[in-house]
């Protein structure tokens, strides 16, 4: 398999695994599409892990497979190829992208996916699709412009250009920079401590952050508003709150 899903103690660990480079060729986007799904379905999975390996994160389409692809054959993979990255982005809880080495075109997309990027030291990130004659076709344009800024984002898409870590971070690109060999270690310490939070209260910010931005303010305040209210039918908040009374804050245990 060239994805796989591997499940402990509540944090599901996306891998993929198509050496050399994880090229991310149509088999391997569709097995995205099908973990997605299956980590948003499964109970036992509370904050996911997407991790390329130690030596690489994806180094973005396989270019040989796509290289045959008439305008009709791309029409109609498009879409399938969006979906696959959108299911990643719908995962109803915590993602963090562990990024190593290179992260570039759909590599760079699907770490774009994530609700937090922790990333090697060593790692280079960017969109170099306009070298090919090709613009990002896996929500690029449009999650990367979202998260840097539309300025930002279109130095990195009209030149191709790599960013190294350093510079992914001081634009927002990347959320944190770690030594090489703790990157892993890292991002799975970040959602397993989210694993272990109120999983619906999680779910509910998430939606309630993503769904706001894709509208205009009064619309996020009524999606907040909604959300904030009905979390007050969970057993999570009585738990939050009676152990907030009693023990004071930060030492609730949520199921």
């Amino acid at each position: 398999m060239t994805v796989s899903l591997e499940v402990a103690e509540g944090v599901g660990t996306l891998r993929l695994d198509r050496p050399p480079m994880n090229a991310l060729d149509v088999a391997t986007q569709d097995r995205i599409k099908e973990l997605a799904e299956e980590a948003t379905r499964r109970e036992d999975v509370r904050a996911v892990v997407i991790y390329g390996g130690e030596k690489v994160f994806a180094a973005g389409a396989d270019i040989k497979e796509m290289q045959v692809m008439d305008h009709a054959a791309m029409v109609v993979r498009a879409r399938a190829l969006q979906d696959s990255f959108t299911a990643v982005a719908r995962i109803p809880k915590p993602v963090v992208a562990a990024v190593t080495g290179y992260a570039l075109g759909g590599g760079c997309e699907l770490a774009l996916c994530a609700d937090y990027r922790i990333a090697a030291d060593n790692a280079k990130l960017g969109q170099p699709e306009i070298l090919l004659g090709l613009i990002p076709g896996a929500g690029g344009t449009q999650r990367l412009s979202r998260l840097i800024g539309p300025s930002k984002a279109k130095d990195l898409i009209f030149t191709g250009r790599q960013v190294k870590a350093d510079e992914a971070l001081a634009i927002g690109l990347v959320d944190r920079v770690v030594p090489a060999a703790e990157v892993y270690e890292a991002a799975h310490a970040w959602a397993a401590r989210l694993a272990q939070g109120p999983a619906i209260a999680l779910r509910a910010a998430k939606e309630s952050i993503d769904a706001g931005l894709e509208t205009d303010l009064e619309t996020g305040l009524a999606i907040e508003r909604n959300w904030f209210a009905g979390l007050f039918a969970t057993e999570d908040r009585e738990r939050g709150m009676r152990s907030f009374v009693e023990e004071g804050p930060g030492k609730a245990k949520f199921l």
